[in-house]
């Protein structure tokens, strides 16, 4: 049985949105109603903690031993320059550049032992799919493959919730990447952030800000209002369209659609005509035109996020999810093409950058958004993920700086928060060197099982393929025993 989302919502024809949802699947999985109606009499339907989720991805990958298991008492090549800083979790060894965070730590709880094989930046796919990367040529800067790669979560939520809404108007989508693609700021796409083989309808709604220059990196420094412009290209309707031609244009072009239809279209005009539909329904939405527009926040809330571009892009989900966003990746990227100073891929320079940009950010945006969301009682129905793709080497020299960490993905942290996760805990346990799990390692797929149960949806359910197989959503996987 498939159900999606928790509150039941009554729609005109008197069925829920859950009920819409399960004879939307039944075709989808090659079952019939009286399957799925048999199925809701055997057992009770599944239940959402989460309406909506913010997944805040630090690209490049944070070092574990500079973060959240620091190792003080390990060797001098391993444990770092920083010391811990007591936190309100028991037992929680937080880093002295994290003061707010510790002082928060009551609201979330730290996931110690991520792991998996793959030890590149290729791991987003894996982070933000629940699925290894395919083999499949592609090149360094670009995805040539993309449509043989896994949906993004995400893209999963979309693809799930357009079917659910039916001929139902949706005013905000439910997947939204900000502030960029991810890799586009350094002039690369990586995979794992689109649709794959689901279809490109069902890829990210993704904000266009841009740099200063190819050697910028709006991360690191105050921006102005006129660099953080979330909103989309096209939402703000031209004064000389009015609705009534817009009105026009749709029915014009229906008229085309509806012989087309009577074709056997094949899955690139679908998703064209997905796309078209969500573009002329996105194009008249107040809410969409209200949600991206962050002037409307008050000085000193975006004052307390950091007006960089990690804490507004923070602020900017909060305002997407309060809006009906259902899965938002907010994204602090490599902002410079090869420099080992530029964001969470430390390689060299790992100390002062920490010190100076990335760990500051994080305690301030992070720290800010939690607060923030409490208080509009928003933390309650929103899970909020924290994590990069991998973590740094336990010793303290990489390529032969002795300033930097190389890759390892075989033991890194993940915050997770909200929708009744427990806060103030610690789950699982790393070795002395925070090298690989002692206790309770965690899978990506454990985490996409996580996510996707947090949000009503069973993560071992089927889904069809390119080809029309029936395909788990999570292969394997469980969710995490971390809520209340």
């Amino acid at each position: 049985m498939l159900t999606v989302l928790g509150h039941p919502q009554r729609v005109c024809t008197g069925l829920t949105r859950r009920k819409l949802l399960q004879v939307g699947g039944a075709g989808l999985f090659g079952l019939s109603l009286p399957n799925v109606l048999a199925a809701e009499e055997a057992q009770s339907a599944r239940k959402a903690r989460a309406k909506s989720v913010i997944f805040v991805f630090l690209f490049g990958g944070p070092s574990q031993l500079e973060t959240f298991d620091m190792k003080p008492d390990a060797a001098s090549g391993i444990r770092g320059p920083f010391r811990p800083i007591a936190a309100r979790t028991p037992g929680l060894r937080i880093c002295e550049h994290l003061p707010r965070l510790a002082a928060a730590s009551d609201r979330y709880c730290v996931v110690r032992t991520v792991n998996h094989a793959e030890n590149s930046h290729n791991a987003c796919h894996h982070i933000q799919t629940g699925h290894p990367l395919p083999p499949a040529d592609r090149g360094a800067a670009n995805v040539d493959a993309t449509d043989k790669d896994w949906p993004a979560m995400g893209s999963v939520v979309e693809y799930l919730d357009q079917r659910a809404a039916g001929d139902t108007p949706r005013m905000v989508p439910s997947y939204v990447y900000l502030p960029q693609r991810l890799g586009h700021f350094a002039g690369y796409d990586y995979s794992g952030q689109y649709a794959g083989w689901l279809g490109r309808a069902y890829n990210p709604v993704t904000t266009d800000i841009r740099k200063r220059d190819a050697a910028d990196n709006p991360y690191f420094r105050a921006c102005t209002d006129a660099e953080l412009d979330f909103r989309l290209s096209g939402l703000a309707t031209p004064v000389d369209v009015t609705l009534d031609r817009l009105d026009r244009r749709k029915g014009l072009l229906e008229q085309f659609d509806d012989r087309r239809r009577q074709l056997d279209a094949p899955a690139a005009t679908r998703d064209f005509q997905r796309l078209r539909e969500q573009a002329l329904t996105l194009v008249t939405s107040e809410p969409m035109r209200v949600a991206f527009d962050i002037r409307r926040e008050s000085d000193r809330l975006r004052d307390r996020y950091g007006r960089n571009l990690f804490g507004q892009s923070l602020l900017m989900g909060r305002r997407v999810v309060e809006a009906g966003g259902r899965f938002v990746n907010v994204l602090w990227d490599v902002a410079v093409r090869g420099d080992n100073f530029a964001g969470w891929d430390s390689h060299e320079g790992l100390q002062a950058t920490l010190k100076d940009h990335l760990l500051p950010g994080l305690d301030q945006g992070l720290s800010a958004l939690l607060e923030d969301m409490s208080d509009r009682g928003l933390l309650d129905e929103t899970l909020v993920v924290c994590l990069g793709e991998i973590g740094r080497t336990p010793k303290f020299q990489n390529r032969g700086n002795a300033d930097g960490r190389d890759h390892w993905s075989y033991c890194f942290p993940c915050l997770l928060a909200g929708a009744g996760v427990r806060g103030g805990i610690a789950y699982g346990r790393s070795d002395k060197d925070a090298a690989y799990p002692v206790d309770r390692p965690v899978s990506p797929e454990d985490l996409a099982s996580t996510i996707f149960d947090s949000l009503g949806i069973d993560p071992h359910e089927f889904i069809q393929d390119k080809q029309g197989r029936p395909v788990k959503l999570v292969e394997g996987g469980r969710p995490l025993a971390v809520f209340g």
